[in-house]
């Protein structure tokens, strides 16, 4: 009956996300809901479990959230990303349009651009290309979640996406975890999602299908606008890159360089300096990328409050982002503490697939997440419940954390882009489509994300690589 109570508030809060409901109101609701049918008092249960955790999660990442966000909304106002994603499609023209719209969005995301900037910045060049090759526009949103869903969001090593950053604070890692495991199943996810597409290409064509009587927000005319040079826009997207490398792979951080804080009493929530390395390095390495977006393009900002403008939107546009992933996390520090959790936690951590806890993590992360319809909120929910638990069966078999981080990263993304995915009900309603239309092609590549998974755990456990 414990366990039901639980699961009937996951199916709630799973209805009302789809249903498009925020769940920053939601979450606690039903939170609340599964505490008092356990005979856990409402009030504590609000103030001392979920709050607690929330306010953590958002004193451990609004610095990624924000600066992320503002960086992504300035390489947009200066034309800088459009600039880049058009250089590649004029370049490989209309007959590799699919090709062209996957490496666009995968470039800008592997440079640190927010996954919504990504589809607004793609996605009128992505419309403009197809209509004039006379392919489907529905297939428009698959090509777009390929390139910013999946490989570059948080298999490929190195990403600065806060999908690759949140384990880092869990396991001690950094941004570049697992190089080879990340490597194999990024190509993989890239190879086998653009032989989907092409195959998805040739028979519409095949049915005399083409670009289609679209009139829902399709793309004007192209103003007579002089987009910056792409070997000049990507310059702060390779700095945050390197940036983040130096200060995740070269530099010696002093493990001593919390102790004056500690000294002061202060309440430090990182148990050491490897805890916050990763968050450190993109936080200063979105800095450095903001302030040379800023000097590359600030002729093209409107001169009328329009740096004012950007900074600012960028900045609030972050609060719903984390506050969102937030309020997933104090869910689920209420329902780790209700007494029908340790059974789920139990049958979880049971999974003793291979004799490591990969397959356990992988399921449980990718679980949470097509529940919350968030790679963030359901990884932050699993990792913040059960990564003692897996990080301590790993060291008992001398596995390095640096696989556990790489399968937990990879495997928020799987099946996190359900039908009530934010990204994914904003992908679509940027395009002018509807899931009928094309929800079949993002389902497709959470299904091949989800199976890559799968594969590097099987790779790993040949060949113990990662």
């Amino acid at each position: 009956m414990e366990v039901l109570g639980i699961l009937l508030s996951l199916f709630l809060l799973m209805f009302m996300a789809y249903q498009g409901f925020s769940v920053i109101l939601f979450a606690p609701v039903f939170a609340l809901l599964a505490a008092a049918l356990q005979g856990l008092p409402v009030m504590p249960s609000y103030t001392e479990l979920f709050m607690a955790k929330a306010v953590v999660y958002v004193k451990l990442f609004f610095p990624v959230f924000m600066l992320g966000a503002v960086f992504g909304k300035v390489m947009e106002d200066t034309l800088l990303a459009k600039g880049i994603s058009h250089a590649i499609m004029e370049k490989l023209g209309h007959k590799h349009a699919i090709l062209a719209v996957v490496l666009s969005c995968a470039i800008l995301t592997y440079g640190g651009v927010s996954l919504f900037v990504v589809v607004f910045a793609v996605y009128p060049f992505a419309a403009a290309l197809f209509k004039e090759a006379n392919m489907p526009k529905r297939l428009i949103p698959g090509c777009i979640a390929l390139g910013s869903f999946t490989f570059t969001m948080d298999a490929f090593p190195g990403t600065p996406q806060i999908q690759n950053i949140i384990p880092t604070t869990f396991y001690g890692t950094n941004g570049y975890a697992a190089p080879i495991a990340g490597i194999v199943g990024g190509v993989l996810i890239f190879v086998i999602g653009m032989i989907y597409l092409q195959w998805r290409l040739k028979t519409a064509m095949g049915k005399g299908e083409g670009y289609g009587p679209h009139t829902l927000n399709e793309p004007a005319e192209a103003a007579d606008v002089k987009l910056p040079k792409w070997y000049i826009a990507i310059l702060p997207l390779v700095l945050v890159l390197a940036i983040n490398y130096y200060l995740s792979r070269v530099y010696t951080w002093d493990p001593a360089i919390l102790a004056p804080l500690s000294g002061m009493k202060l309440p430090l929530m990182a148990p050491a300096v490897k805890n916050v390395i990763g968050i450190w390095a993109l936080v200063i390495g979105l800095v450095f990328g903001i302030i040379l977006a800023l000097a590359i393009g600030f002729k093209n900002i409107p001169k009328d409050g329009g740096l004012q403008k950007a900074l600012n939107i960028g900045a609030i546009g972050s609060l719903l982002a984390i506050m969102n992933t937030a309020s997933e996390v104090g869910y689920g520090n209420v329902i780790a503490a209700l007494p029908g959790f340790k059974s789920i936690a139990a049958a979880l951590l049971g999974i003793k697939i291979g004799g490591t806890p990969l397959v356990s993590e992988a399921v449980s992360v990718t679980t949470l997440a097509g529940i919350t319809g968030s790679a963030s909120g359901g990884m932050s929910i699993a990792l913040d419940l059960m990564s003692k638990d897996w990080l301590a069966w790993a060291n008992s078999i001398g596995m390095s954390p640096e696989i556990l981080h790489r399968v937990a990263s990879m495997a928020s993304g799987g099946c996190d882009t359900m039908p009530h995915n934010g990204a994914v009900i904003t992908l679509l309603a940027v395009c002018g489509l509807t899931h009928k239309q094309s929800y079949i092609d993002i389902f497709a590549m959470t299904v091949i994300k989800t199976l890559m998974v799968f594969v590097i755990i099987a790779l790993y456990l040949l060949t113990g690589l990662y």
